[in-house]
């Protein structure tokens, strides 16, 4: 399955509910992406300019992002981004199909 990071950081809401009732998240958050068909690869908490990564795998781009939908409806969530990976054995095969594509592409203004 398709593996995707998730970049989230949490609303000053989300934050104030993990103060007032500390717990692992993991198994939320991994009840949430088996209920759209995936499975958590990994929930990281992180400093920088995110609070959490996620590591997820979906049949689907669109069950990713809709986790991240919901998860955002909540209130708890004030932004989230999600990127699809490949891990690098998996993305030469991207890598030669481009070198196919590469010459039949017309940069602007050419």
């Amino acid at each position: 399955m398709p593996l995707f990071i998730s970049y989230v950081s949490y609303s000053n809401a989300g934050i104030k509910g993990m103060v007032d009732k500390p717990i692992d998240r993991t198994s939320v958050i991994g009840a949430l992406v088996e209920k759209a068909g995936g499975k958590l690869q990994g929930a990281f908490m992180t400093t920088g300019p995110h609070d959490a990564v996620l590591v997820t795998e979906f049949p689907d781009g669109a069950d990713a992002v809709a986790i991240g939908m919901a998860a955002a409806a909540s209130g708890a969530i004030a932004k989230i981004e999600t990127v699809r990976a490949w891990k690098m054995s998996e993305f030469k095969a991207v890598a030669e199909k481009a070198a196919k594509l590469a010459s039949a592409y017309v940069p602007p203004g050419k």
